[in-house]
């Protein structure tokens, strides 16, 4: 056991659930059980560091190099792995012995700083929850410097809903969470987490400490917080005790595993439960809002069509628009305006526009800056970012909405791109290490060391002739390995040299000498690059740590630029697509003249899309009963109502003619059959499962958007499930919340006589022969067939099946069958069975098989029982 190795044990014992970078010269090095995982997930070579004659003996070992160490560090944070760096803390050529080593710093999923390893469009979070009763979730963004906390009270008869905890996280999706609190709670939540959205996951309950008075004690944060969308101050002393307790945790884990400035994590926004819309994630998943459901990528999603953002900044706050529509009129109003006024300022969007294009990541720069891992490139991306503001302003200044009146308002931040600019050259190199950046005349000694590096061999000349002059000798000044520089003079006048002359060598035909002056030039020379770098380094250090104490100007400039981005993302939208400024109150009203979806109509380039109105109230026509062949386009258009609603609450145009949208305070969606094998759920206990959710959560100023319900069983039971459903949803003492129903049973329309608020609609289509045309247009009334066997016809089912099926049809039509008839044989085979059948069928055939005369009473009183248990 060698000294260094003892010390890698040490560390790696402080460490134990993390992978150890050990820095050993060039190279990261990692021994025994991280080499080994290392070197399979990282595909290296796996060697050994000693030569044992057993190899069960030998200490595994792998390596890679540290100046590219990052892709290596990427690799192994996406498979969900934390990596500790343990760097050398002392110059390997200065110290005797082991040099002193430790971890500076623990990357994990949710603390990435590297731009090259994070998405641009996306925020990067780390979460610390504390579960109970009452509950909080506080969120960071390490790269960005975003921070804020979500509370969670219990009512006065129950504890906190663990599903708008959930919904909470589907909207900021962390990349990491730290758990604490009630055990059960903290099982459901990572269980949450780790399916739904692959999170590291840290049960750390010793961060959450319930003892005791709480005060925040997150050093960075400013002394208050602001609300979510006023920005109204608000004391940290004010938040609740839970919330308090999941700041502390957060701070906590980032003081441990992050040895360096967090000041950028300086102002804690209060999210409110009122400020905007609670989705959940089958809601986000079914619309589309950031991924499609086909492909998951961004392509074919509300996002894709939006997003016309030219910075990373503003990609990720039309991502948050997105997922979070906002509740208050307000607001809403106020982004709406922007908007609006964008439209029609074509030129000066234009402008605005390539302005943005010339800004750089201001978050994620003073994000690297404070934290201490930026280089001059960095700055200067900085200071070239700033330099584009003034341009930005210019064209802002004749707007009148206030949202844009702020942004043109914004600090320009002048004074500190003059600052950085006086000081870094302007194409400077990719490390701080190796000098060369400082301009010239920023520091007198930094000049003198770069002159005396650049002119040396003229002060050599200098010295090599002041000393001819003294000595009136044919002397020269030379250079060795050995003996460094030196003076030369013929042995034939050697003897009279002055006294200060110092003879270092004698050789056959000259001797050498060396004087004060000509070591001390040697010394300094030798040492000037290793000086020069050293205070470059320094006067870097010292220009950082001066643009970092800013932090807060640049962040709340970086916000106002992001939200221009934004606004002027959504204008050049609207005006693209034909989009209108919809109508916005709290009537309770949707009345959409020529709706059309959004993604449509974008998607489907080879043909005109054809719009259609929609028209929901709470009183008279809260309910739409939406019937009509399979493939017409029922869900398109009830999706896009949904989206309509949504893009008009996150301040956006909406594609119609006409739009008034009463705020909605949430959108349900339970549309499309999928199972759940790995959880033992089937399509229908799925279905079930989110149908149980949303008549739990809603209310009704929702929006419940519902295609298909009970399809997942048999007919009848299907039937039954959906008109109780639809029941529930229509009456007004029970919910009586705007929905959008859309069935196969047409059954359903008979409610329209039976339930006030319930309309019938159903979308047209034309049969002609065995042919069918989709006309895609909504009309009152409901549909007299949903044509399945010219759809099936349609998708491409042979033609030997379609005529069977046409076949079947007509007998049963003659004979007035039901599906659940012994004639059709066919849907038993495919229709689901209830469960209750199933039980009946089984106890059927076992009173069937029994002899009754053969049985004793004890046997009978059995089997009786075993009958009565089946049931």
């Amino acid at each position: 056991m060698t000294p260094m190795m003892r010390q890698y044990l040490d560390i790696k014992g402080r460490n134990p659930d993390s992978i150890l970078f050990f820095r050993l010269g060039d190279f990261y090095e990692m021994f025994g059980d991280d080499a080994k995982l290392a070197a399979k997930e990282l595909d290296i070579v796996l060697t050994t560091r000693d030569k044992a004659p057993d190899p069960n003996d030998r200490l595994p070992m792998c390596g890679v190099p540290y100046h590219s160490v990052e892709p290596y560090i990427a690799r192994l944070i996406a498979k969900g792995y934390k990596v500790a760096i343990c760097e050398q803390l002392e110059d390997p050529a200065t110290v005797k012995g082991i040099v002193d080593r430790d971890v500076v710093r623990v990357v994990t999923p949710g603390t990435l700083m590297e731009s090259s390893m994070l998405d641009e469009s996306r925020s990067n979070y780390l979460c610390a929850a504390f579960l109970g009763e009452s509950s909080a979730i506080c969120f960071a963004d390490l790269s960005t410097g975003d921070i804020s906390v979500t509370e969670f009270p219990a009512s006065d008869v129950h504890p906190c809903d663990i599903n708008q905890m959930k919904n909470e996280l589907s909207s900021y999706t962390p990349a990491e969470c730290i758990l604490g609190g009630d055990i059960d709670m903290v099982k459901q939540i990572s269980e949450y987490l780790i399916d739904r959205h692959g999170c590291l996951v840290d049960h750390d309950d010793y961060r959450f400490d319930v003892t005791g008075d709480q005060s925040c004690e997150g050093g960075a944060l400013s002394h208050q917080a602001t609300t979510t969308y006023d920005k109204t101050p608000v004391p940290l002393s004010h938040l609740s005790r839970e919330a308090t307790i999941a700041v502390n945790a957060l701070f906590s884990y980032l003081s441990e595993t992050q040895n360096t400035d967090i000041s950028h994590l300086r102002t804690l926004r209060r999210n409110n439960d009122d400020s905007y819309m609670e989705m959940d994630i089958n809601t986000m998943r079914n619309l589309e809002l950031i991924a499609s459901l086909r492909s998951g990528d961004k392509k074919g999603s509300l996002l894709w069509v939006l997003d016309k953002t030219k910075t990373s900044m503003g990609r990720r706050m039309i991502r948050a628009w997105v997922l979070r529509p906002l509740l208050s009129t307000a607001p809403i109003k106020r982004r709406q305006s922007a908007v609006g006024e964008l439209v029609t300022a074509t030129v000066s969007r234009g402008e605005i526009i390539v302005g943005l294009k010339k800004i750089n990541d201001i978050e994620r720069l003073i994000g690297k800056i404070v934290y201490g891992n930026a280089g001059c490139r960095d700055l200067k991306a900085l200071s070239s970012s700033i330099t584009a503001l003034p341009e930005l302003t210019s064209q802002l200044k004749t707007m009148n909405s206030k949202a844009l009146s702020e942004c043109a308002s914004m600090d320009i931040l002048a004074d500190i791109a003059e600052l950085i600019d006086d000081s870094i050259k302007d194409d400077p190199p990719f490390s701080v290490r190796e000098g060369g950046f400082i301009n010239d005349g920023v520091d007198t000694e930094v000049d003198r060391l770069r002159g005396l590096l650049e002119n040396s061999s003229q002060a050599l000349t200098g010295i090599e002739a002041k000393e001819r002059e003294r000595t009136k000798k044919k002397l020269k000044i030379g250079y060795n390995k050995v003996f460094g520089y030196y003076i030369e003079i013929p042995r034939s006048s050697s003897d009279d040299v002055p006294d200060d002359y110092i003879r270092k060598q004698t050789l056959a035909n000259c001797e050498r000498f060396i004087t004060q002056e000509l070591k001390e030039l040697e010394t300094e020379l030798l040492s000037a690059k290793d000086n020069l770098h050293s205070l470059e380094y320094k006067l870097f250090e010292e220009l950082r740590l001066k643009v970092a104490a800013m932090v807060g100007r640049i962040q709340t400039t970086a916000k106002k630029v992001a939200e221009l981005d934004v606004l002027c993302s959504l204008a050049e939208t609207a005006v693209t697509n034909n989009y209108c400024m919809p109508e916005i109150d709290v009537s309770g009203i949707i009345d959409i003249k020529d709706g059309r979806h959004p993604v449509v109509e974008v998607m489907q380039q080879g043909s005109l899309f054809v719009p259609n109105d929609t028209y929901l109230e709470i009183e008279k026509s809260r309910t739409a009963i939406i019937t009509g062949p399979n493939m017409a386009g029922k869900s398109t258009y009830m999706r896009q109502t949904a989206l309509i609603v949504l893009m008009a609450q996150m301040g956006s145009f909406v594609p119609a003619r006409s739009a008034r949208i009463g705020i909605v305070d949430r959108v349900f969606t339970r549309i499309g059959a999928s199972d759940d094998l790995a959880a033992g759920k089937s399509t229908f206990m799925v279905e079930m499962t989110e149908v149980a959710d949303i008549l739990t959560n809603a209310t009704r100023n929702s929006l419940l958007i519902l295609d298909e319900i009970g399809r997942g069983t048999s007919t009848y039971d299907g039937m039954s499930v959906a008109r109780a459903v639809l029941e529930h949803c229509a009456d007004k003492k029970k919910l009586g919340a705007k929905t959008m129903f859309a069935t196969h049973y047409h059954e359903l329309t008979a409610l329209e006589n039976e339930i006030e608020g319930v309309k019938n609609y159903n979308i047209s289509a034309k049969k002609r022969g065995d042919d069918i045309i989709f006309l895609r247009k909504i009309i009152p009334g409901g549909a007299d067939d949903s044509y399945g066997i010219e759809v099936a016809g349609l998708a491409g089912v042979p033609d030997s099946v379609i005529k069977r099926a046409k076949a079947v049809l007509k007998t049963l039509e003659s004979e007035n069958k039901k599906p659940n008839s012994k004639f059709n044989i066919y849907t038993e085979t495919i229709d689901q069975i209830s469960l209750l059948d199933m039980s009946t069928n089984e106890i059927a055939e076992k009173l069937k098989s029994t002899d009754l005369n053969t049985l004793s009473p004890l046997e009978a009183l059995s089997l009786l029982f075993e009958l009565k248990k089946k049931l």
